[in-house]
């Protein structure tokens, strides 16, 4: 009985650093079902494209040109009132989401450089105050995303802030954005300052940041738009765990959210680790929630001159590759400054939205396969019943007209091609399975056979022996 008492205190205690009154299996049931997300970059540095005075920003996103290049405060401010984005379309962008088989999206409601895309009462810096648009842009998105039965989450940079006073800065030298002659002295200013480069950053402290701004500022998007999914932090620069504690405690305004942990570590672990550009080795695995975030190019913010746009093949064969190890694929777009999308990447996420609509039910509500590594492709796997689906993803078609499953040894209970449901013929052999298929591939990309066999399937892939790199800080 005193043991009993003892756990029960511990999971009470554990909710209350959390702030989370509902169960973290609870929470995260839809999330681990979804697989597929969008994330959406997007803010007044989508103005300057990654251009600067005429020069290409040398290193990194191009949300981060007001930092790498310099930009003094009042500068970028002053572009900022040309922010106009008329044809921003929510409607359109959450269709085109919904028709890629996404089903979530996550949208800046505040990067770094701290221009909040919604109407707000701790700050003017905010695209209802400070620019020509003068609407709240997150509003129309709530309301579209709940039109198509989208998930709504929200980035917010609760550190880092490089026009509200106060608010923290990762130091980068000035070679990271432009050949400024002055580049010696700028470095050296940045390096006594705390990263900062403008006086006008510094004249509140990071605890009257948090106080007056980001904890305010994240009681109104948690408030004013309805249901919120996800809570997604970024860069916890300087923070320390009494501000991280002030922002947790404002998630009971939401009890279902789900939060990543980039909130402040190691003390805030969140709920999901968050490896950026990259997707981890089997050896990574470690059990715990993951989602790996990925720009379709090479920005997140829209840079003007980034053609570096990966292919529909490698996309979905990210998609597929994820799902296989049980993680969630958050793919970005950086829509432009009047609130278009490129086409590169409406022409991507058509051509995704064509494989799912024959292909999703082998990606969605699925777990990481049980198999070693397949040299042909991946596998996810569902249970039915007693038996246990097997959805193998053929990269390579084997050109023998024979697929093998090695070291699966369960009775074969049926095989079919997803799409069509062709049926095909397979069986056991020497502890393998052995499938006959066509001479042809359905997909170029990623054809879909669900293997069904009796009894469940041994789990040959162990937790792993090294650590996730998870959410870097750039």
């Amino acid at each position: 009985m005193k043991r009993i008492v003892i756990i029960a205190f511990a999971c009470l205690l554990a909710g209350m650093v959390n702030g989370q009154s509902v169960d973290k299996d609870t929470r995260m049931k839809w999330w681990r079902e979804a697989r597929f997300g969008m994330f959406i970059h997007w803010g007044v540095y989508s103005q300057w494209g990654g251009v600067y005075h005429g020069h290409q920003q040398a290193r990194g996103g191009a949300e981060w040109i007001m930092n790498r290049s310099k930009i003094p405060v009042a500068e970028y401010q002053e572009r900022a009132k040309s922010f106009n984005p008329v044809n921003y379309d929510p409607d359109a962008w959450v269709k085109m989401a919904k028709d890629a088989g996404m089903k979530y999206i996550i949208i800046t409601s505040k990067h770094h450089d701290g221009f909040a895309l919604f109407k707000s009462n701790a700050s003017k810096w905010n695209v209802a105050d400070a620019t020509a648009y003068g609407k709240d842009l997150l509003k129309p998105l709530a309301d579209a995303c709940r039109k198509y039965g989208m998930k709504l989450g929200f980035y917010y940079s609760q550190a880092q802030d490089w026009n509200n006073p106060g608010g923290a800065v990762a130091r980068k030298e000035m070679k990271e954005g432009w050949p400024n002659p002055d580049s010696a002295k700028i470095d050296a200013y940045t390096l006594a300052h705390k990263g900062h480069w403008d006086p006008a950053q510094e004249t509140k402290t990071f605890d009257q940041y948090i106080n007056d701004v980001a904890v305010p500022q994240v009681k109104e998007i948690l408030s004013n738009y309805g249901d919120i999914a996800v809570l997604w932090w970024d860069t916890p620069t300087n923070m320390t765990d009494e501000a991280a504690q002030k922002l947790q405690d404002v998630l009971k305004l939401q009890p279902h959210i789900i939060t990543n942990d980039r909130l402040k570590r190691p003390n805030f672990p969140g709920d999901t680790k968050t490896p950026e550009q990259k997707i981890p080795t089997q050896a990574e695995l470690d059990g715990q929630d993951w989602e790996t975030c990925m720009t379709i190019n090479g920005s997140w913010g829209y840079k003007s001159w980034d053609h570096n746009w990966k292919s529909t093949e490698t996309l979905i064969r990210n998609l597929v590759d994820i799902a296989s190890k049980g993680g969630n694929y958050l793919l970005n777009i950086g829509p432009k400054e009047d609130g278009t999308v490129p086409g590169e990447s409406i022409e991507r996420l058509a051509a995704i939205g064509k494989w799912m609509k024959i292909n999703s039910s082998a990606i969605y509500a699925t777990h990481a396969s049980p198999l070693a590594d397949l040299s042909w492709g991946r596998c996810t796997m569902q249970q039915s019943g007693d038996n246990t689906l097997l959805n193998l993803f053929v990269f390579d078609w084997p050109k023998d007209g024979k697929l093998v499953v090695p070291g699966l040894a369960n009775k074969v209970a049926s095989a079919a091609l997803l799409a069509g449901n062709k049926k095909l013929k397979a069986r056991n052999e020497n502890g393998n399975v052995v499938i006959d298929i066509p001479a042809a591939a359905p997909d170029a990309i990623a054809s879909v056979i669900q293997l069904k066999v009796q009894g469940a399937v041994a789990n040959v892939n162990t937790t792993g022996s090294k650590k996730m790199k998870t959410g870097e800080l750039d």
